[in-house]
């Protein structure tokens, strides 16, 4: 299809006086609890700190982190493709333009509402450890050249590679919801690889920093293996420059690869031989037999109700249901009266924040392994047990898990929305930075370091062990308003995607912020909790706070017990898709923080 082999130009511009009464239709006020006049002389409307309005599309729309892959998602669209063809294209351009945050080396989780049954959704792509790695030698690894004095898992090499899940993830998702050949939908960044395509600022900085570090660590002998990945992103010793155009051919013939023979080429075929010799070559773990057995699976997601709208996420073995047992303790707090980035707000966010990790440290892990079922965890009862924990005037020492809850037994996010109704939520990631540090000979991807996040104690529900899928960070969001299907949004980023999810819900819902607004707010990152991989908590840990916040309030924090730190730049990565039911129109926000954009038709 020609149409999906070029560029389209898309003359879509969303006035921001339009946004806020499209807002106010969908049942948000703009702007509630502020002010409008404050706004005048800094922008015509919508608070100064908003970065851009939001886009408005009335057939489909699109949010991702590059530019070039929300154009591609559009195009998709336009072309007669589903919500699910275009996430897919969209997802395979960002392994060649963002391989610091995702790559088919990767995982992939999805949420997505089918208007056809009228039902969400939930993929998970992750994959296991290999099966002829046992604890003890990953032990040894560790004692070796592991983190935290050998207690962790080192974050880099060959001990921290797991199947990747990605690819079958696509095509499971393509299988059931999918319209275009397989073909059509890649065709778009195969040919971007074969001619080049342009890397743009924030992903040329991150690109740098890897690099650095990645060739740091193999210095120090943590990486087994580097040519590849130096021949792959960095051939002339530099990482793209940024308004460089960035050609991977050997990622062209692997995505052909796949659109010729399909999920068979990566799991059963060359890839997968390929992958097999080159670890066998360095000296790794993972073999041909882990590739052919793994299988994603279709699960239900978990959801809890929020005001008047109702958040879902994934269960298994993320960590998605923080975001839901945070977003049950907060409804019990009036947050709205308590103004936007007030004390008393970050306060009582950032300790449901705290019992909600302090819960993922202790029962988080593969349900397969562990035995536990973790929506014992979002129980009205026990999120009202742990919200009373909180008190107004001071912080809590570093919160224990649930006395009687026993025990038995770097990524990128998109977004896309098509004429039909159907929305798609997915995330994918490479785990800490691009990855392993190993790309397989001529695969034009990097594989996965998410084995990283296991715990190395037996007694842990994250133990390592083989076969085995580990504590994931990744974590798509969706949510309902009224019944109706409403929001599908994501942060991506570490430890902040559940607190970020928890802070767009409350902007949205307490705070009455635009699409947009709500993700261009200034933010909180707690930090130094304790951790599914072992590590106790630090205290009471650190809140990073962005410069939005002003200096009474973090003088407040502080006076409250809070270890108030100043931004560190790491608060993630925002995309939202909104369906706005007066109007019927798709409303897509992008992070101001990164490179990516809204676009639709």
């Amino acid at each position: 299809m020609v149409a999906m082999r070029r560029l389209v130009t898309i003359g879509l511009i969303a006035v921001s006086a339009a946004i806020a009464a499209i807002a106010a239709n969908v049942g948000v006020a703009p702007f509630a609890h502020a002010d409008p006049g404050a706004h005048r002389g800094e922008r015509v409307s919508g608070p100064p700190w908003s970065g851009r309005s939001a886009l408005v599309a009335p057939n489909g729309a699109a949010a991702t982190a590059h530019p070039l892959a929300s154009r591609i998602a559009v195009d998709v669209l336009r072309g007669g493709g589903s919500a699910v063809d275009a996430a897919i294209a969209a997802n395979a351009m960002l392994g060649l333009v963002e391989p610091t945050g995702c790559g088919i080396g990767g995982d992939l989780y999805a949420l997505v509402w089918d208007p056809q049954t009228e039902r969400l959704y939930a993929y998970v792509g992750s994959g296991r450890s290999p099966m002829g790695l046992s604890l003890a030698e990953a032990q040894a690894v560790a004692r070796e050249r592991g983190n935290n004095g050998g207690a962790q898992l080192p974050s880099f090499g060959a001990v921290t590679v797991s199947v990747p899940g990605a690819v079958d993830g696509w095509f499971a998702l393509h299988d059931r919801f999918g319209r275009l050949p397989f073909r059509d939908i890649l065709a778009p960044a195969i040919s971007y690889a074969q001619s080049g395509a342009p890397i743009p600022e924030t992903i040329a900085y991150y690109w740098d920093r890897n690099r650095i570090r990645l060739e740091r660590e193999f210095a120090e002998g943590r990486i087994e293996e580097l040519a590849n990945a130096r021949a792959t992103y960095w051939p002339q010793n530099a990482a793209p420059a940024e308004g460089s155009l960035f050609r991977n051919p050997d990622l062209a013939a692997t995505y052909e690869a796949l659109a010729r023979d399909g999920r068979s080429a990566f799991y059963e075929g060359d890839i997968a031989r390929a992958l097999d010799a080159y670890m066998r070559r360095i000296g790794g773990w993972l073999r041909y037999a882990d590739l052919a057995a793994h299988r994603g699976e279709w699960v239900e997601p978990l959801c809890v109700d929020y005001r008047d709208a109702r958040l879902c996420e994934i269960g298994a073995n993320t960590q998605g249901i923080a975001a839901l047992q945070a977003a049950q303790i907060l409804e019990g707090f009036e947050l709205g009266p308590m103004g936007l980035h007030s004390a008393d707000s970050l306060h009582v966010q950032i300790e449901a924040t705290r019992l909600a990790f302090a819960d993922r440290a202790r029962f988080y892990g593969d349900p397969a392994f562990s035995g536990f079922d973790l929506a014992r965890l979002i129980d009205p009862a026990y999120a009202a047990e742990r919200r009373a924990m909180i008190r107004m005037d001071q912080a809590m020492e570093p919160p224990p898990p649930g006395a009687h809850i026993a025990f038995h037994g770097d990524t990128t996010y998109l977004t896309v929305a098509d004429a039909d109704g159907m929305m798609v939520s997915l995330i994918q990631s490479n785990y800490r930075g691009m990855g392993s540090g190993l790309v397989p000979d001529g695969a034009g991807f990097m594989l996965q370091n998410r084995g990283e996040l296991f715990a190395l104690d037996p007694s842990h529900p994250n133990v390592y062990a083989p076969g085995r899928r580990p504590f994931q960070t990744i974590i798509p969001a969706f949510a309902f308003r009224d019944g109706e299907p409403w929001l599908a949004f994501g942060v991506m980023g570490g430890d902040m995607q559940p607190q970020g999810h928890v802070q767009i819900l409350v902007n949205l819902i307490d705070y009455g912020l635009s699409l947009q607004a709500a993700g261009d707010a200034a933010r909180y990152r707690h930090g130094g909790s304790a951790e599914p991989t072992g590590e106790r908590p630090d205290g009471r840990g650190a809140v990073f706070l962005e410069a939005g916040v002003s200096a009474e309030v973090r003088a407040e924090l502080a006076r409250r017990g809070h270890h108030v730190a100043p931004a560190d730049g790491s608060f993630g990565g925002y995309q939202a898709i909104m369906r706005d039911f007066a109007h019927g129109v798709w409303i897509a926000a992008s992070e101001m923080r990164k490179d990516g954009a809204a676009d639709g038709y």
